[in-house]
Order: structure tokens, then C-alpha cells, then sequence
């Protein structure tokens, strides 16, 4: 099986997100242990495998793996996949579809490298504050959201430089009774070429810090459209990798732009045995 590893929402080699992405030729899914075990084996916070679909209203099963379980959603991992795609020429024109456990998703590339994601968008609805969360964090929090389906917690911290210091009791978040746990701010500088910061950490499913989370945009995307009186905002997240995830609000939809490169291109030898 050929296995690359993709960095996903950059341009730059070692920066952004990496995922890890097997394109199967079928005409079946491996095993669902077979694959998180492949996900545990690579250790990134998300392994895709993608399937080919003959006919029908999607073109490709999509499936996501942490190294601990399958989720059901992931934009890194998305991005990356039609990344892999577009480079061995399987792709053709317009817009590719996806069957997932999120839904059907739509992802477009275009010529310059940037890919378009078509997700749908999650809530923020204001919630009180998690006993323990603010301990955990080590931070006071300002609001707190629950974002539906996308089943983590959203909280508002003062500043940019608030949500770049923060060394969260990763101990502490895996006890609260989320998936996930993602703080957000205002850019400090307004001409930073972004309008909001965020960082994501979801330790209970194996992931201490992820990166940049594409998934994670489309709570924070409507939040900060609304916030901020337009559909397009852009983010950054501000992890130690870092990186840019352009967004665009439509509806019920919210579309997110970025690039991905490759930096390994490898076979897998064996699969596990389960």
C-alpha cells in the first residue's frame, strides 16, 4: 500500500498539518482495525484512506483515523487526500466528491495549488463555562460554546497573545467531557494578514495539540463572520507549526482554502494482522 505523508495548509515543507494518506485501489475498505492500527503506526493526529466509488453521488469513500480511533470529520486530512489525488492525476475536472462518516463533502483544486473544501458549517451556541476547564487551561475564559456535531468546546480568550502562551494541564482537558477542546481570539495586529488565532487540543482521542484543524474552521469560521459583520475571514493557528485556513461562510456551508505539499512518499510492506 503506498502511504505518503502530506503537510496540509501550507506552502512550505515542515510546517502546517501533516496526514498521512492511502489511496486503496479496493474493490473494499480494509479492515477498521487494520487502519487505526496504520494511524497508530504513523502517529500523526490524522490518517486518511481514501477509496475509489464507481458510479453513485460520490466519487471516493473517505475515511479519517487519530492513532486512537475514527472520527467523523477532518479538513487536513480532506485537503491532503485531493492533494494526493490531483498530483497522480485522478482527478478531473470541477469539483471531487467525498462519501464520509461527516457527510457528503465537496473539495475543488485549482490551478495555482490553492484547494477549496466545501464543509458544513457547525453552530456555536453559547454554553456556561466547564467546571475545570479554566484550571485546565490555566487562562480565565471570556465565553463558551458547544459546536453540535462537531461535538468539541469552543472558548473565547482576551487576546492573541493569551492563546499563544497557553501550556494547558493536557491531563486536566482529557477528564472534561468533550472531544475536544478549542480557544480562540482576535488577532492582536489588525494588518497580520488574519483576523483571529486559535489553538486545538483533544487529548482523549490522541491528540494533544493538532496543528491547524480544518474541521475545527467551521464553528470558528461563523463565529467570527458573524463577529466581524462579513463572510470571508481568514485564520491562523497559531500551534508551533502554524498555519492559514482561508474561510468563506455561505449558508449553511463553509468553504475553507489552503495548499498542501508533499514531503514523503513511501509503501507500506505489511498490514497489521488484526
Amino acid at each position: 500500500m503506498r502511504i505518503r505523508i502530506i503537510d496540509a495548509f501550507t506552502d512550505r515543507p515542515f510546517s502546517g498539518n501533516p496526514a498521512a494518506v492511502c489511496l486503496l485501489e479496493g474493490p473494499a475498505w480494509p479492515q477498521p482495525e487494520q487502519m487505526r492500527r496504520i494511524a497508530a503506526e504513523m502517529n500523526l493526529s490524522e490518517t486518511a484512506f481514501a477509496l475509489p466509488l464507481p458510479g453513485g453521488d460520490a466519487d471516493w469513500g473517505l475515511r479519517w483515523f487519530t492513532p486512537v480511533e475514527e472520527v467523523n470529520l477532518c479538513g487536513h486530512g480532506t485537503l491532503a487526500t485531493v492533494h494526493a489525488l490531483h498530483s497522480d492525476g485522478l482527478l478531473g475536472e470541477g469539483w471531487v466528491r467525498f462519501d464520509t462518516r461527516g457527510g457528503l463533502l465537496r473539495a475543488l483544486p485549482e490551478a495555482d495549488g490553492t484547494i477549496t473544501l466545501d464543509f458544513p458549517a457547525n453552530p456555536h451556541l453559547p454554553v456556561d463555562t466547564l467546571p475545570g476547564v479554566e484550571e485546565a487551561l490555566g487562562r480565565p475564559v471570556l465565553a463558551a460554546f458547544e459546536t453540535g456535531a462537531l461535538a468539541d468546546y469552543l472558548v473565547l480568550l482576551p487576546s492573541e497573545h493569551a492563546v499563544r502562551a497557553l501550556s494547558p494541564d493536557l491531563g486536566a482537558l482529557t477528564r472534561l467531557p468533550v472531544r475536544g477542546v478549542l480557544v480562540t481570539a482576535p488577532a492582536d495586529d489588525p494588518g497580520s494578514g488574519y483576523d483571529f488565532v486559535s489553538r486545538f487540543f483533544a487529548p482523549a482521542v490522541g491528540i494533544p495539540e493538532d496543528p491547524v484543524t480544518g474541521s475545527a474552521h467551521t464553528a470558528l469560521a461563523p463565529y467570527w463572520a458573524g463577529r466581524l459583520g462579513r463572510t470571508k475571514v481568514t485564520g491562523y493557528q497559531a500551534s508551533p507549526r502554524g498555519g492559514l485556513v482561508r474561510c468563506e461562510v455561505a449558508g449553511d456551508r463553509v468553504l475553507l482554502a489552503g495548499r498542501a505539499v508533499t514531503v514523503l512518499d513511501g509503501v507500506l510492506r505489511a498490514l497489521p494482522a488484526v
